[in-house]
């Protein structure tokens, strides 16, 4: 059996895979990565370190509660706010789990001399039979967390495990309650860990070390004016509700021009494209593609999207472009592309450009 940090976010997932591997056997401590706190002392649902402490106390395994609020800040926040501010759409749970997350549990795992780190993810950490590790998609296909996983390293996942790849969430709901667990019944997050209240423009405007971009135009594809927006940070591309202006139709915010300080507005169709691209790429499942070399996939946008038929074509260092059989809808720069082979198992993934 072997030594497991188990990374304990105060949740019933966490508590749910530390469970599990001490009744396998392991030798299970769990910890607790303080990454961010309110000013009035409240904690990210990330890190309640209280309930996790909690937990850990019934089942009786050891605990350490880690401060890396300045690591968070330095990789998580401060470029949520540059990205906002730049006029695209940023996926701030990708980079803390690279930059963050499994970095901080692997330093403990090597101080405490650990053989793995655990988490509560809803996915499968694979080898493939080229010796490269992946992740595959969960069996409750409704959690699956394998979008958020694929900016992981190799290094980072040939040391993890994820026991709650197989298991649905009313299935580990019901074996927290079954053991006891004290956050049997807590519910899941469905915020961003350090806006609680949903409101990133409120955030950035409070957080940002530059001037916030102020009032500017609506305008078409041509770039006639239609009214005044309230600044490009209270907007994503695919928005459709809380624009603040009549057109007497629907319409949907398609592209973002931070230098002109301009929010270009059209109609669901403009929405629509067959192809992206993707910079930033980090492979799992191959070790790369040459370039101009295509691979057929499945790929998602973002993170509830369904994967749809794609091919991908290496278009220089680190980037991609992806072409999808159909084409697919409000392609948001700064969100991320996951690419999967016929296994649900990520082929690798990037940040869309454009």
């Amino acid at each position: 059996m072997a030594k497991v940090i188990v990374g304990m976010s105060g949740g019933v997932d966490s508590a749910v895979a530390a469970y599990l591997l001490k009744k396998e056997g392991h030798e299970v401590i769990g910890i607790t990565l303080r990454t961010w706190v309110a000013e009035d002392g409240t904690e990210g649902r990330c890190c309640e370190i209280d309930d996790a402490r909690r937990v850990a106390f019934h089942l009786g395994i050891p605990y350490y509660a880690i401060n890396c609020l300045s690591d968070f800040e330095k990789n998580v926040t401060e470029p949520f706010v540059d990205a906002y501010l730049a006029g695209v759409t940023p996926n701030p749970c990708i980079l803390c789990n690279r930059t963050v997350k499994w970095e901080r549990m692997l330093y403990m795992a090597k101080v405490l001399q650990a053989d793995y780190v655990a988490t509560g993810h809803y996915a499968s950490v694979i080898k493939l039979a080229n010796g490269r590790f992946t992740v595959r998609t969960a069996s409750h296909i409704e959690k699956d967390q394998t979008y958020m996983l694929y900016a992981l390293t190799q290094e980072q996942l040939a040391a993890t495990l994820m026991p709650l790849g197989g298991l649905a969430k009313p299935e580990v709901r019901h074996i927290a309650e079954e053991a006891g667990l004290p956050v049997a019944a807590k519910q899941d997050s469905q915020e961003i860990c350090f806006v609680p209240d949903g409101s990133y423009a409120d955030y950035i405007e409070a957080n940002a070390k530059t001037p916030v971009p102020g009032e500017g135009f609506f305008v078409d594809e041509a770039g006639r004016k239609l009214g005044k927006h309230k600044g490009i940070i209270h907007y994503t591309v695919g928005q459709r509700k809380g624009l603040g202006i009549a057109l007497g139709h629907p319409v949907y915010v398609k592209e973002i021009r931070p230098d002109a300080n301009e929010v270009v507005l059209g109609d669901e169709k403009s929405l629509y494209q067959s192809e992206i691209l993707c910079r930033d790429v980090n492979y799992l499942g191959i070790s790369g593609l040459a370039d101009g070399e295509r691979l057929r996939c499945m790929a998602k946008i973002r993170y509830h999207h369904r994967p749809q038929e794609a091919v991908i074509t290496a278009a220089g260092p680190d980037s991609v472009r992806v072409s999808f059989k159909k084409p697919v809808r409000a392609a948001a720069p700064g969100q991320s592309a996951v690419f999967y082979d016929a296994d649900g198992c990520v082929i690798g993934g990037g940040v869309i450009a454009v």
